[in-house]
């Protein structure tokens, strides 16, 4: 803890740029007044430091490899919502902040910034609403039939009939941010910033990339685990 607290914020973010989303949250710059240490960053702004150092190793943090397929259904609904859902809901603040900076200050000599900013922006709305439409319709049922299946009970009939029907819809917009992620892959060269990048540009292409990479994680546990046992949940409790 005090070797971090004796960093220097800039190059905490150039060791990780997870930590952006710490400093951003605390309104630390670690841009143009990156040179100053962490533990000094803290005091003037009349923060714990160490909260904020525990808040940097947790955003480091790396995760062991699981296998959920051996997650009870509700085990998997859980974990998306606790890491990958959390995760777009925390970083979507920062990433818009950056984006629109960027654009802002880079956009004349980078033209593409602005299609970047608009592409994110969308994402960012179009995954809300998809995650709520999990959280409040589709994973309660699911959560629901895997109790049926266990204790032996009958479940009413779903107001979207066959799950999959909801399925299709998730799938479907799990298709549709994976191609917009394609393009802003494509337009930031995948994530290559510029030689006149500053911190901030560095640091908004390296969290799209991460971004995108727990999107595609996320996509695997639904498309790939979650929905094919809820289908076949759903089949063996109509038969």
């Amino acid at each position: 803890m005090e070797t971090l607290l004796e960093k220097k914020v800039g190059g905490i973010v150039a060791e990780n740029f997870r930590t952006a989303r710490v400093f951003n949250q605390y309104g630390i710059d670690f841009c143009c007044k990156g040179g100053i240490k962490l533990n000094d960053a803290c005091e003037k702004k009349g923060l714990s430091a160490n909260q904020v150092a525990s808040e940097l190793l947790e955003a480091i943090k790396e995760v062991d490899a699981v296998d959920y397929r051996q997650f009870s259904m509700s085990d998997l609904i859980d974990h998306i919502i606790k890491t990958h859902h959390k995760y777009v809901e925390d970083t979507i603040p920062a990433l818009k902040f950056f984006t629109e900076k960027i654009e802002k200050v880079h956009g004349d000599k980078h033209p593409e910034l602005a299609e970047i900013k608009r592409e994110f922006d969308e994402a960012a709305d179009a995954l809300t609403v998809h995650m709520k439409k999990e959280e409040f319709v589709l994973f309660p049922f699911v959560k629901a039939m895997e109790e049926s299946k266990a204790n032996g009970f009958t479940l009413s009939e779903p107001h979207f009939g066959h799950i999959e029907n909801p399925i299709h819809m998730m799938e479907d917009d799990h298709e549709a941010e994976g191609e917009r992620f394609r393009r802003i892959s494509s337009l930031t060269d995948n994530y290559t910033p510029p030689a006149d990048a500053c911190q901030t540009y560095k640091v908004a292409f390296s969290m799209l990339q991460e971004f995108e990479q727990d999107l595609h994680k996320h996509i695997h546990l639904e498309n790939n685990i979650l929905f094919p046992s809820a289908l076949e949940t759903f089949k063996e409790l109509n038969k």
